[in-house]
């Protein structure tokens, strides 16, 4: 049960019941000191205003409402509300209800969460990651990549047909450059329809890529033949394309690697790139143009909408094709949007990509609104995010301020966990220990990012990240370690777990108030597209967890208690697992 929802539900039917103003909302909030409560509802004054009444007059009432037999009766689930301050009603739930909640959980696989169905069952597009196929990954598309794959896990989690799209940039005047140096160098012309040939050059992209752009810098007999291959490439030119799909193949599969490591669920088959528009682009334009919106501006195909002017009052154009004819990223997108409206059916789209492209975005959705590519009905989301800096406060780079290349940060994660993991357990075997440095540096290079509000910039830092203390991956791997250590104790062999919990102690009341607390915090997730407060929550209950296990004996009790106990430690152990997976993040059995 999502149970924020729940209170929501009934305390807004009992604003209702006193002459609230329709769809007045109850505004339901944790309560921010136990002593006040679990819950607050803070819609009380805001209601009062519209009906000109006082706030705790009005409070009075809303309880009389959520007494036994009132319109938003909360006594199967709480203790009787107060009011509080000005006009604040608060909630404490019943021990015993918490108890039954946590009972029922105990043998749901997705501890309490309700998955979407019916009218409630959305399609959810999720475009992330997003690298240029030209070059190899880098620092600065690990945000998108891992805050929209905990996005589109957690989307799964809930129900949802999640689909995801990888729009990678595989199209443009670069790919000429690139596909005529690999012909000059590599000869792939003379290995026939069906094989590879001798792209060994392109075990390093980066360094092909700079090679080929240094030619095409220095030497203008190339840089002519590499434009005359653009042209080829866009006519559909046989060899051209066969050598264009080589490359690409080549690029998706360093790209792949990257992703299994982070074990990001991006498959081969969710890449969808520029390339799969580029047909469409002249529809896009020609039907903006019947639409009424196109406009010239200096040759170039423009579409001003009024709400988007610069300082001095002018309207900003979005260019959807150049004085050229070219076409731009905004055309594509617009093409990406109908595709996805009209085929993929979507009923809300998310754009994970960086805060810098906000305005684009504003653009390009309320072009798709203005041009009827997607319906009021169809959520068009930019999920956006900040920069990774260094310890300099500069976007983050190498020491010799090159960019960082994400397969080498991800190596030197490992190794430094593992250097770690050899300090704190150097009895442990070399593969052991190499398994949990795997487990334990991927986990916290993704941890720290997804514990950030994804709109803040962050500054990364090592230490930080691979600390056993604080809101880390490696703390809460070790929290999930530490429960599944009582177990191994445990001589029942887990039976225990099945006994019916008993809430009898505060630290047993905090805890099985955070786990109840899982659906509504995944729901949160979902709708406002932050990873963080997962993470947020996950830490939490580790926290409250270990005040328990300081105050209550688990294994040292008398049944039932033990059995209660244990119960407790085996669905909190289940919850980190599962909050830690839908981050993408692996959880280990010792530590």
């Amino acid at each position: 049960m999502n149970l924020k929802a729940e209170l929501e539900r009934r305390i807004t039917a009992a604003l209702a019941a006193c002459g609230a103003p329709a769809g007045s909302p109850a505004i339901i909030a944790q309560a921010g000191r136990s002593e006040f409560g679990d819950y607050q509802a803070n819609g009380i004054m805001p209601a009062a205003k519209a009906l000109g009444a006082k706030p705790r007059d009005l409070a009075e009432k809303v309880i009389v409402q959520l007494s036994p037999g009132g319109a938003g009766d909360l006594s199967d689930l709480a203790e009787p509300p107060t009011v509080a301050g000005p006009g604040f009603i608060n909630i404490r739930l019943k021990a015993d209800w918490l108890a039954r909640q946590l009972g029922a959980v105990g043998g749901d696989e997705h501890l309490g969460v309700q998955r979407a169905e019916g009218k409630s069952r959305q399609t959810v597009v999720v475009d992330y990651s997003g690298p240029n196929l030209a070059k190899e990954m880098h620092v600065g598309h690990l945000r998108s990549t891992i805050i929209g794959d905990a996005l589109a896990r957690v989307l799964d989690f809930l129900g949802h047909k999640t689909i995801r799209q990888n729009h990678v940039g595989d199209w443009g005047t670069q790919f000429g450059m690139l596909i005529q140096y690999m012909e000059e160098k590599t000869g792939y012309k003379t290995v026939g329809v069906t094989a590879v040939g001798p792209l060994s050059m392109l075990a390093d992209l980066e360094e092909f890529y700079r090679k080929a752009k240094a030619l095409y810098d220095e030497d203008p007999s190339f840089a002519t033949r590499a434009r005359e291959r653009v042209v080829k490439l866009q006519q559909g030119d046989y060899l051209t394309r066969l050598g264009w799909q080589w490359f690409l193949a080549e690029s998706v599969s360093h790209v792949s690697a990257v992703y299994k490591r982070l074990e990001v669920l991006l498959q081969a088959t969710d890449v969808r790139g520029e390339s799969a528009y580029n047909d469409d682009l002249p529809k896009v334009v020609e039907d903006l143009r019947k639409a009424g919106l196109l406009k010239e501006s200096q040759g170039a195909q423009c579409v001003f909408l009024p709400q988007f002017r610069d300082k001095e009052g002018h309207e900003l154009p979005l260019i959807v094709q150049k004085t050229d004819e070219g076409y731009l990223y905004a055309t594509t997108d617009l093409a990406a949007i109908r595709y996805r409206v009209r085929e993929l059916k979507a009923d809300r789209i998310l754009y994970v990509t960086d805060s810098r492209q906000a305005l684009h975005f504003r653009q390009v959705f309320a072009v798709a609104r203005a041009a009827k590519f997607a319906p009021p009905a169809v959520l068009l989301e930019h999920v956006a995010f900040g920069m990774m800096l260094g310890a300099d406060g500069k976007p983050f780079k190498t020491r010799e301020g090159g960019t960082v290349k994400l397969m080498a940060l991800l190596d030197e994660a490992e190794q430094r966990a593992f250097d770690l993991v050899t300090e704190k357990s150097p009895e442990l075997d070399e593969a052991r220990r190499r398994e949990i440095a795997r487990v334990v540096g991927i986990g916290a290079v993704k941890y720290a990012d997804l514990a950030q509000n994804r709109t803040s910039d962050y500054v990364f830092a090592w230490d930080k990240m691979l600390s056993l203390e604080g809101n880390t991956a490696p703390y809460m791997q070790y929290a999930y370690a530490r429960i599944r250590s009582i177990f191994r104790k445990d001589q029942t062999n887990g039976s225990s777990q099945k006994g019916d919990v008993l809430i009898r102690e505060p630290a047993e009341r905090a805890l099985a108030l955070k786990l109840v607390q899982f659906p509504e915090t995944v729901a949160a997730v979902a709708a406002e597209c932050l990873p963080n407060v997962l993470c947020a929550y996950l830490y939490d209950l580790a926290g409250a967890f270990m005040g328990f296990y300081e105050s209550c004996p688990v294994l040292q009790s008398a049944p039932p208690l033990r059995d209660s106990r244990l119960a407790l430690c085996g669905l909190t152990a289940r919850t980190i697992q599962t909050g830690l997976k839908l981050l993408g993040i692996q959880t280990i059995e010792q530590m």
